[in-house]
């Protein structure tokens, strides 16, 4: 597990981490949540067993700032992924002010609500593929390990990842990220 993780996973998932990693190892692209789902584990878990070198974790206090940083990048995709659906706006997400225990998204625009940061237990910094196309992705946890949300890095007029976003993903994890301890 994560160094700071705050979920607990109970000793009987460590079968469950074992067969995620070699999941994840035979099948690098496939959808997170459903192998969640089929090894009855948080997503997060799932996350926690990627690669080390294709996830970095934040801390959740770091929320308001990652979410402020991110209205400034310009068309991204936030994906909002539960049992019964999967919710995709592309466009830019707008900045937000703290009021009445929210972070609440501001500007008038298509995305707007209201966000229970202090809820937000990790932040995860991903690169994996997904459907055979390289992706990067900021993926919110709440306390219990479910995603709140995740935003991805737009693509431009040729699909291929924006060049200026993954220069500003590479220093929001720089910035935000914690240091894995060397083993």
């Amino acid at each position: 597990m994560s160094i700071a993780s705050t979920h607990s996973i109970p000793a009987e998932a460590d079968q469950a981490r074992v067969a995620l990693r070699v999941a994840l190892a035979d099948n690098p692209d496939g959808i997170l949540e459903s192998l969640a789902a089929q090894h009855q584990v948080s997503l997060q878990t799932v996350i926690d067993c990627l690669p080390a070198q294709v996830r970095r974790q934040a801390p959740g206090s770091a929320f308001i700032d990652a979410c402020e940083d991110i209205a400034s990048w310009g068309d991204v995709t936030l994906i909002v992924h539960t049992a019964d659906a999967i919710i995709e706006f592309s466009g830019p997400l707008p900045v937000g002010k703290t009021g009445h225990g929210y972070y609440n998204l501001q500007g008038g625009g298509v995305v707007s609500g209201h966000l229970r940061a202090d809820r937000c237990g990790a932040i995860y910094f991903v690169r994996r593929p997904f459907m055979g196309k390289e992706t990067r992705s900021i993926l919110f946890f709440n306390l219990e390990g479910a995603a709140m949300f995740k935003v991805y890095v737009g693509r431009d007029e040729n699909r291929e990842l924006r060049q200026d976003q993954l220069l500003r993903f590479d220093a929001l994890e720089q910035r935000l990220a914690v240091q894995e301890p060397q083993a």
